[in-house]
């Protein structure tokens, strides 16, 4: 009963044998082999137009070289409170942008609203140098409490933005499982709506180690090979990353992976909407479930072999949970097996 974390997966078999195909024989070093370009050019496809793509190995060298693309002396970047770059990244985004600055902008269900954007923003006008210059929105789809911006609100974040004059980054590290979510196009969710920075992710969704920073206006990426380099993100052998997502993108086994966690996800959440010793913190849409059980019954349930983390109230919901209970996230996987999902919730709704 694992569901601390889409992290604590393997890689899925596909993923392990074209690594296993990748490693013999010899390539072009530094994102230059064939196989880079065969899957740059699948990206292409994928986002119905010319994009710019650079591997990385983290989703937090992702977010932070995509803001550091988009960098500004006392740069202000406009994020959600509970936002992965704000709580989860250890500072990295403000020490790859050269000390660019986090301000959090509020809003329900883990989503950032355009007029809450604005009040923010209205606090650091672009000409007055003591407060700093903005400099980009980043969101979060799937977001950081398991919802997912529908594309009205994608675009209403983004007609924000660009009134502002400033780009906009979506941090991508459960991509796939917003885009299933919705059942729309990786073009709809991300440029359509005015999105011009993706993070990428595949490592939380059956790769082993896979990440790309993906540019929907490859004149943006001028000085992202510099960036990647000094981060030290230019792996030498950049098809290892590129083998992965060959795997993962072939005949859409990316979506189909996403389709599986998201399900799981939903067989948890019906069954805690219908159970008496636990039950749901609120509605989510994509791979993670938040519940609310008793201390004693969570203690029980670890004991008993199942991983989940504790997880903090968010803001503004303070009394949502009892103080004999405790608030946990549960992740499901591409690996996550009806049974495991039955046996916890059959454990825990008792």
């Amino acid at each position: 009963m694992f569901f601390a974390s889409d992290n604590w997966a393997g890689a899925h078999p596909a993923i392990g044998e074209a690594l296993v195909r990748e490693q013999s024989g010899y390539a072009n070093a530094y994102g230059t082999s064939d196989l880079d370009r065969k899957i740059e050019a699948r990206f292409n496809e994928i986002f119905e137009r010319e994009v710019a793509v650079f591997f990385v190995g983290t989703g937090t060298a992702a977010n932070s070289l995509s803001l550091s693309a988009v960098g500004r002396p006392g740069g202000v970047v406009f994020c959600h409170t509970e936002g992965h770059i704000a709580n989860d990244e250890g500072g990295a985004p403000e020490y790859f942008t050269g000390g660019g600055r986090l301000a959090l902008v509020s809003g329900p269900d883990g989503k950032m609203t355009p007029a809450n954007l604005r009040k923010v923003a209205a606090r650091y006008p672009a000409d007055f140098i003591h407060h700093g210059q903005p400099m980009a929105v980043s969101l979060t789809q799937s977001t950081e409490i398991g919802t997912v911006y529908s594309l009205d609100e994608i675009a209403g974040i983004t007609a924000e933005a660009k009134a502002l004059g400033l780009p906009v980054h979506m941090d991508g590290a459960r991509f796939a499982n917003g885009l299933v979510a919705l059942d729309t196009t990786p073009a709809e969710m991300t440029w359509k709506r005015g999105v011009d920075i993706l993070s990428f992710g595949g490592t939380k969704n059956g790769c082993w180690c896979a990440e790309a920073i993906v540019f929907m206006n490859p004149d943006m990426a001028r000085d992202m090979p510099y960036i990647r380099k000094r981060a030290a993100h230019l792996f030498s052998k950049t098809r290892f990353i590129s083998a992965q997502f060959d795997a993962y993108l072939e005949n859409d086994l990316w979506l189909d992976l996403a389709r599986h966690s998201n399900a799981m996800a939903e067989r948890m959440r019906q069954a805690f909407r219908n159970a008496s010793g636990a039950r749901l913190g609120w509605e989510t849409q994509s791979n993670e479930v938040f519940v609310i059980m008793p201390k004693a019954a969570a203690e029980a349930a670890r004991t008993a072999g199942a991983r989940f983390y504790d997880w903090l109230v968010p803001a503004g919901a303070d009394d949502l949970v009892g103080e004999d209970e405790i608030l946990a996230r549960c992740v499901t996987s591409f690996a996550t097996t009806e049974a495991e999902v039955d046996q916890f919730v059959s454990f825990l709704g008792r």
